[in-house]
């Protein structure tokens, strides 16, 4: 006599199968077939789905119609064919994408603040030069933010508006500050050559993706931008702002914690190249 306790059954309780939910996705179809067809599919439809409905309800209403799945007795043996785990060597040099040392926030925002002087350079030169003016870009980065701009002429971008100058300080100060809170939490990934990702291959990603969306966000900049005099001065930015973010003193992160302590204290435990060459030290030492 079986325990009270034991299942009545050795198996799974599953839901019965049932056809009812693709049959009512039929209907769903039919229905919206017959918007642009013809009014009796929508009314073949509309009878699938109602049929269907009723009888999926009958299906877990009042009692959920279930079937017991048999599920076999015998052990499964999970083995594994490899005998021992393959471990990479601990080396900083893997680490470029997880540096064990970055920069203080603050860092970007000293890197975003000389860049943004920095830019302002070609940009005056560009209204000076083309449109005789010291006000015509930084009013034509406010338009950006005055719809009712959106008309005016060049003469009229041309005169000085304290409006348009506070506007166009406040755009510009933020867009700094941003950028370069991204240069300096990107830098520190890119150990190797960062005049050129900081000063060209930066600048003119963002300046790429700029144009592509400016007729959305802008649509006056994209009439009236001067890409021959943007792009200089996104690279301006760019060698400037990457030029103050590394000459700042890095900080350690949590991953430089997880480098054994040999590592940490300076000791280089890495093998030598094949050609004799050794991988470079943390702290820069040769």
């Amino acid at each position: 006599m079986p325990h009270e306790h034991e299942p009545a059954h050795q198996g799974v309780h599953m839901p019965l199968p049932t056809a009812w939910p693709m049959v009512l996705a039929l209907g769903i179809s039919l229905v919206a077939t017959g918007m642009v067809t013809s009014a009796f599919i929508s009314l073949l439809g509309l009878l699938l789905s109602l049929v269907s409905a009723v009888g999926w309800f009958r299906a877990v209403l009042p009692v959920e119609a279930a079937e017991i799945i048999d599920v076999p007795e015998t052990p499964v043996e999970i083995v594994s064919a490899r005998t021992s785990i393959e471990r990479l060597p601990v080396d900083p040099r893997h680490r470029k994408m997880l540096p064990v040392e970055s920069f203080h926030f603050t860092t970007g925002l000293k890197g975003g603040i000389a860049g943004g002087i920095a830019m302002i350079v070609p940009a005056t030169a560009f209204s000076l030069l083309k449109y005789h003016s010291l006000w015509y870009a930084m009013n034509l980065m406010a338009a950006g933010g005055f719809v009712s701009w959106a008309g005016q002429s060049d003469q009229y971008l041309a005169q000085f508006h304290m409006h348009g100058l506070l506007a166009a300080l406040g755009i510009h100060i933020l867009t700094s500050l941003l950028v370069g809170l991204l240069y300096g939490a990107m830098l520190p990934m890119f150990p190797r050559y960062p005049i050129i990702t900081a000063g060209f291959i930066a600048p003119l990603l963002w300046t790429g993706l700029l144009s592509s969306v400016l007729n959305i966000v802008s649509p006056i900049l994209n009439a009236r931008i001067d890409w021959f005099w943007f792009v200089p001065s996104q690279i301006a930015f760019g060698l400037v702002c990457g030029f103050v973010v590394n000459l700042q003193a890095r900080v350690r992160t949590p991953q430089f914690q997880a480098l054994p302590f040999t590592v940490r204290a300076g000791f280089h435990m890495a093998e030598p190249e094949e050609d004799g060459e050794e991988p470079p030290r943390l702290d820069g030492k040769k």
